[in-house]
């Protein structure tokens, strides 16, 4: 009985030991993989990847997204890289806090030497912000960005704006009117950072008018901006994503449910030579 008592206690720490195990492993090899990209690139590979979108906690949604510990992080890294060292940032979110976001955004911008952001499936609203900052966008031919404009609780800014223009003020509360105020100054604010992010590679005219169709509420804030809108933007971007880095990702697993919602076979499929007439 007293060696049963024993099994048991032991499998109920090798059962609590094996996640935190496995999660080291894992980072182990992400750590591996990020330094054979740095020495083929020659570069400093920084990920910012909010794999793991949907968590929860005891039936609690979590919401994983740039926050300022995220900036705090690549601004360290950023300032333990050699000035004239490329970068290399891997990004796949879906936004998170301006402050954050232009933190890191103005910090690529000083950089000396070349960044390349990569984007391998989706990198929006902060994550956009970010990805202008870039000397060099790369993404996969079907990965998107996101508009940039502000978004005030649950509202949008450019929403907010148009109240004002559309209503006479008597019939407006005095809520909304403080909050469309605050839309006229968010709006402003991130049209002169994206304006700023996007002279450096095209001349003020084109970046005013780029800055103004990414931020004042061309389209909903969730609309997809492919490749081919980017690129007649004006923005230089293209698609040669190297292969290293959808490794990379594989191994930011989303968490584990009970069914996978997509399965495939990981193998190549070849097609089936046609039968001959006999």
């Amino acid at each position: 009985m007293e060696n049963l008592s024993q099994l048991f206690w032991i499998f109920i720490i090798i059962s609590a030991l094996t996640p935190y195990l496995q999660q080291q492993l894992l980072r182990s090899a992400r750590t591996r993989k990020m330094v054979e990209l740095e020495k083929k690139r020659g570069s400093r590979v920084i990920t910012l990847i909010h794999r793991q979108e949907a968590l929860s906690i005891l039936g609690i949604p979590l919401t994983r997204y740039i926050n300022i510990e995220d900036s705090e992080q690549v601004l360290t890294a950023i300032r333990l890289t050699c000035k004239d060292c490329p970068i290399d940032l891997i990004i796949h979110t879906p936004g998170g806090l301006v402050l954050a976001s232009e933190q890191i955004a103005e910090a690529l911008l000083r950089h000396e030497g070349k960044v390349t952001v990569f984007v391998p499936h989706y990198s929006m609203s902060g994550g956009t912000l970010i990805a202008l900052a870039a000397d060099e966008l790369v993404m996969d031919q079907n990965a998107v960005l996101g508009p940039l404009d502000p978004q005030l609780g649950q509202y949008p800014a450019a929403s907010l704006i148009k109240v004002m223009e559309t209503k006479p003020i008597k019939d407006i509360d005095d809520q909304t009117v403080i909050l469309a105020d605050v839309a006229g100054k968010a709006l402003q604010q991130v049209k002169i950072t994206v304006q700023k992010l996007l002279a450096k590679h095209m001349d003020d005219e084109k970046a005013e008018t780029t800055a103004d169709k990414l931020t004042q509420g061309t389209w909903t804030h969730d609309y997809p901006i492919d490749v081919d809108q980017i690129a007649e933007m004006g923005i230089n971007v293209n698609t040669d994503m190297p292969g290293e880095i959808y490794s990379l990702m594989s191994m930011f697993p989303q968490p584990r449910t009970s069914r996978p919602s997509v399965e495939y076979s990981p193998g190549p499929v070849y097609p089936s030579a046609p039968k001959e007439n006999s």
